[in-house]
């Protein structure tokens, strides 16, 4: 594959990386675990002024999009800060409202939009927990053919990562709308669901991978810094390879998602079609077509082509399930290698980047564990 990133998703990516270097995420982070939301919500106010959450919300509710290749340049860049709070889930949640229609799109999707409102979401088929729904504005809830809205935030249940907060939605609740429009949009809104959180645990991943590097320069055993051992260079670089087979699974995702949402196979000039899907080989056994890109893996929504094989022959929601296996195992195996390298410290409070350590492995399971993932994968 070979996938290269327009000028403006570029910019895009380095002025969300200017904006959250300058928040204090750690900082954010810990407010966030000890139940203050002040500092979090100020922070989705401005990424929701950058245009973050308008990606998943079309135009006629004040959104730009759905635009998924830009979704995941945006959520990377989350991941590899941490943002607290239920990003995915509001971003899948944009998707949901829109396909149901009615009342509850035009409340909420124009908050969704500007970034004043934060929603939480449960979906079936994805577990019983709703994220962070003390924090959202409002949680919705699925089940079977009927959307509504739950009437609180519901049960605490303990979490690996404390400022992933999850809760148990109640049973009842305001009905919202029904029947198969419901289905349908609670099918894309998993599929979002799945995508973003990919995308988080690869940001995740870079960032875990970034300090460990940076820490082992300057850690020394023997007169010598611990990064010059050969044992640590293959593991790193083993690291260091997950999280780039990963990349080009997740931005064939994004180009599927947004041929299911132009309604087929794009062409040349059609929205998405990137520089085209070719027809080379995926970078390992069990990764179907992904073919690797070069440099920070790309996506390009100008015109191209297709030729040969590639990630179209697994559709939308199986190339979902391709990319977040790959980058949660990806962000997980990251989070090992930076607690085998970094020791003890790791498990301390005050290191900053215990809280990444902690975020691994829930976004690795989060909306899809790689066994489940895998498994829809085969079933095409």
């Amino acid at each position: 594959m070979r996938f290269v990133l327009t000028g403006e998703q570029r910019e895009f990516a380095r002025s969300l990386d200017a904006l959250l270097r300058a928040a204090d995420t750690p900082g954010v982070l810990r407010a966030w675990a000890a139940g203050d939301h002040g500092p979090g919500r100020a922070l989705w106010r401005r990424l929701g002024n950058a245009g973050v959450f308008a990606l998943a919300v079309p135009e006629a509710y004040g959104g730009v999009g759905p635009l998924p290749v830009e979704a995941a340049v945006a959520c990377v860049e989350l991941g590899r800060y941490a943002v607290p709070g239920p990003v995915a889930e509001t971003l899948a949640a944009g998707v949901l409202l829109a396909g149901a229609g009615g009342p509850a799109a035009k409340e909420w999707l124009p908050g969704i939009a500007s970034g004043a409102a934060m929603l939480s979401l449960r979906l079936p088929g994805h577990g019983p927990y709703a994220l962070d729904a003390d924090a959202a504005d409002a949680v919705f809830t699925v089940d079977g053919d009927g959307l509504r809205r739950a009437p609180g935030p519901g049960e605490l249940s303990v979490s690996a990562d404390p400022a992933r907060r999850l809760f148990r939605p109640g049973p009842g609740g305001e009905p919202v709308a029904g029947g198969r429009a419901v289905e349908a949009a609670s099918r894309a809104a998993g599929n979002w669901a799945s995508f973003a959180t990919a995308a988080l645990a690869l940001g995740c991943g870079e960032e875990l991978l970034r300090a460990t590097v940076a820490y082992v320069k300057q850690r020394r055993q023997f007169g010598v810094p611990v990064g010059s051992f050969q044992a640590v260079k293959h593991r790193l670089a083993d690291t260091l390879l997950g999280l780039e087979f990963a990349r080009p699974l997740l931005y064939g995702a994004a180009v599927e998602l947004t041929e299911e949402l132009s309604g087929g196979r794009a062409g040349a000039g059609s929205p998405g079609a990137g520089a085209g899907i070719g027809s080379g080989t995926g970078p390992a056994e069990g990764t179907p077509g992904s073919g690797l890109g070069t440099g920070r893996g790309a996506g390009s929504l100008g015109s191209g082509s297709r030729t040969g094989p590639g990630m179209g022959a697994l559709g939308a929601g199986a190339a979902v399930a391709a990319a977040k296996a790959a980058a949660g195992e990806a962000g997980y195996a990251a989070a090992r290698t930076a607690l085998q390298l970094h020791g003890a410290i790791g498990y301390t409070e005050e290191l900053d980047l215990a809280w990444w350590l902690r975020r691994a492995r829930p976004l690795r399971d989060a909306w899809g564990t790689p066994s489940a993932c895998r498994a829809r994968v085969l079933a095409g």
